[in-house]
């Protein structure tokens, strides 16, 4: 997957990644690996001297990477004039710039003036301190009122790359029913940036009405409206996990349906079942799980586990940097 992507990149217009963690030495090994690759451009937040002595210490080579300090950012003045704009006096030119020296929010903030093409932090921040900049400063494109958190999971078995697309596993705690359409029509087509044909399985304990409860209904009636929204995708439920992915038992249980039993994204009913779903699939299944990939956005920004290694932030670069074709 990842040499498919990388030579995607390869092939457009150079696009520029910005890290808000600059000093951290998961993000210099990405950054320096992706200057020497030189596919991407990466730029690194953060004090320009404790960002170089950490590369130092770190034996990481950061030439040519730039550097930007949000206390020496020339454009700050413009930058906080657009922050005030874009929170329409929710906060104070004082409060923006107070805000703007944070790497999240300064970092979001290329993004949205056209510095960078997209931002890739949480090495050091919680899910939610990358998801509230990004809402308030790159907001939801357009057609949509919600974000959600998709994972990719790829492993490699008998020689061949299984890949699986799994939402919401990380913003919508408790989705109603427009938000459950939104992350499956989001990862859906997150799913096919990422060589997956979406074959999309809406998620419950109860399998075609087996079982009586207001969230099998909840599932149900967002299973219908997101097959009226994606007609030309495969996309069924509400179904149990061992009829979405076993032909046998799926097609015994939902004769006939074209997902049950073949099913490869998977849309949970909420964050607990969604977060515990991939990281059994990760732990126990042998998955690498790439994500939160955040969905809806007007620009990509994602997220990162604060338990990643190095390896995954420079692959969720590529990723991320994949979402900006």
């Amino acid at each position: 997957m990842f040499e498919e992507l990388i030579e995607a990149l390869k092939a457009a217009e150079k696009k520029t990644i910005v890290f808000t963690e600059g000093p951290d030495a998961r993000i210099l090994y990405a950054a320096s690996r992706l200057q020497a690759e030189g596919f991407l451009t990466p730029i690194l937040v953060g004090k320009v001297d404790e960002v170089q002595a950490a590369a130092a210490a770190g034996g990481f080579d950061i030439t040519g990477i730039e550097i930007i300090d949000p206390a020496t950012y020339e454009g700050m003045d413009a930058m906080v004039e657009k922050m005030v704009e874009l929170r329409k006096g929710k906060m104070s030119p004082e409060d923006c710039r107070a805000n703007l020296m944070k790497g999240n929010y300064f970092g979001t903030m290329l993004v949205k003036m056209g510095k960078a093409d997209c931002l890739l932090g949480g090495a050091t921040y919680s899910t939610a301190d990358t998801v509230r900049p990004a809402l308030q400063l790159i907001k939801c494109k357009p057609g949509n009122s919600n974000v959600s958190g998709a994972f990719i999971l790829v492993r490699e078995k008998d020689g061949v790359e299984e890949k699986y697309a799994m939402g919401d596993c990380a913003i919508t705690i408790h989705p109603n029913e427009d938000q459950l359409v939104e992350s499956a029509i989001e990862t859906a087509n997150v799913a096919r940036k990422f060589g997956i044909d979406p074959k999309v399985a809406f998620l419950s304990f109860s399998t075609k009405g087996s079982a009586k409860d207001d969230t099998v209904t909840l599932m149900q009636t967002a299973c219908a409206r997101a097959k009226e929204a994606m007609p030309d995708t495969p996309v069924d439920g509400e179904m149990q996990f061992d009829a979405a992915v076993s032909p046998t038992v799926g097609q015994l249980k939902f004769p006939g349906s074209a997902v049950a039993g073949y099913a490869n994204t998977f849309i949970f009913p909420d964050v607990n079942a969604g977060n515990i779903g991939y990281k059994i699939a990760q732990r126990f299944g042998g998955f690498a799980a790439y994500g939160p990939l955040l969905l809806g956005l007007n620009a990509p920004i994602n997220d990162l586990s604060r338990g990643c290694v190095a390896d995954e932030v420079y692959k969720m670069a590529i990723i991320t940097a994949s979402q900006a074709l």
